[in-house]
């Protein structure tokens, strides 16, 4: 091993036994993550005029739709694991087993993310600008679960933070003598998504007081990073990072169309897809969004108790009036909140 390398968990600490219950400690890890992007998300919805536990309401519909679709996307690009002589078509539901695939998750949970929010009367852009930071929280936290699998690692490397995988790991390449560390591909993009979201809060910010500046002088706003903009920034963001990961990769992952990786397709598209939202929106709305609710839906037009959330109702959106919001969660300035006219 080379001094200072990265050791992997004993193979024990990927599962707990309680009783005749095993926890896969892979599964926590994923519900931490989904925990921490439904708080951040709520708090960044709250403070522009939701509900509170809207957020949650829309993640019931969003987390399990994303897990089968993500499941399904890991079998279809890994078909060989799955068909031939001696296959058990029950292993294609053993998601237990592992075998799930982030940009099946981004798929699955898009559909859950369109319907939720068509229950909830929540603009689905709205959401998604809302979400799009804590996705990457949610996407680094989840990765701890890859290190204590001993999975997503690159190829060999001298460098001091190589990777320890163990040789009677299923992930081990064949013909790699026992004691080679590997590029930490899993730790990598835990440092890629944690720098995104922090450059998506701090261009959220910036966008915010740009936009308070131009009103102030009386000027047009613009759409500033809404109408689904900043999640625009995301995919092109993870799908920068991811396509390179892939590249480095060698633990088996997918299918290879073309001797390219689907994965790294995907991660393409991904990127194409957010430039064209970026584009796309930008032309469609020039003005600043004016509620996160579609018109006509907010919480006072469904007979909830009292009027719908404003700035100037602390209680109701979590912030303390006009100097008391914190910019690094919401990105947008008090003056420009509040719900449009019914």
């Amino acid at each position: 091993m080379i001094p200072g390398s990265i050791p992997s968990p004993d193979p024990a600490w990927s599962q707990i036994a309680l009783g005749p219950l095993t926890i896969q400690v892979y599964a926590l890890c994923l519900l931490a993550g989904i925990a921490a992007a439904v708080v951040l998300t709520q708090r960044r919805l709250g403070a522009r005029g939701a509900a509170d536990g809207v957020t949650l309401d829309i993640a019931i519909w969003a987390v399990p739709l994303g897990i089968v679709v993500a499941r399904i996307y890991h079998v279809l690009t890994h078909l060989g694991d799955y068909t031939g002589p001696g296959s058990d078509p029950w292993e294609w539901l053993r998601v237990w087993e592992g075998g799930i695939a982030v940009f099946g998750s981004l798929i699955g949970g898009a559909i859950g993310v369109l319907i939720g929010c068509r229950v909830a009367g929540l603009r689905f852009w709205s959401f998604a600008d809302a979400l799009a930071p804590a996705l990457l929280l949610a996407q680094a936290i989840g990765r701890l679960g890859n290190y204590v699998n001993q999975e997503l690692f690159g190829s060999p490397t001298t460098l001091p933070w190589g990777l320890e995988i163990s040789p009677d790991a299923p992930m081990y390449p064949d013909g790699v003598p026992a004691g080679t560390v590997f590029h930490p591909l899993f730790l990598y993009e835990m440092l890629w998504n944690l720098a995104g979201m922090t450059v998506l809060l701090l261009l959220d910010r910036r966008s915010a007081r740009r936009r308070a500046a131009r009103v102030a002088a009386g000027q047009p706003a613009g759409p500033g990073l809404r109408w689904g903009r900043l999640f625009g920034l995301y995919l092109v963001w993870y799908g920068l990072g991811r396509s390179w990961l892939e590249s480095v990769r060698i633990d088996p992952t997918s299918e290879a169309p073309l001797g390219v990786p689907i994965n790294i397709w995907t991660a393409l598209g991904a990127i194409l897809l957010g430039v064209a939202i970026v584009v796309v929106q930008g032309r469609r709305h020039r003005v600043p969004e004016d509620s996160v609710y579609v018109p006509g839906r907010e919480p006072a037009a469904e007979g909830g108790p009292g009027p719908a959330a404003t700035p100037e109702d602390p209680a109701a959106t979590g912030y303390d009036g006009p100097t008391g919001v914190d910019p690094a969660i919401t990105g947008e300035p008090p003056e420009e909140r509040g719900t449009s006219p019914q």
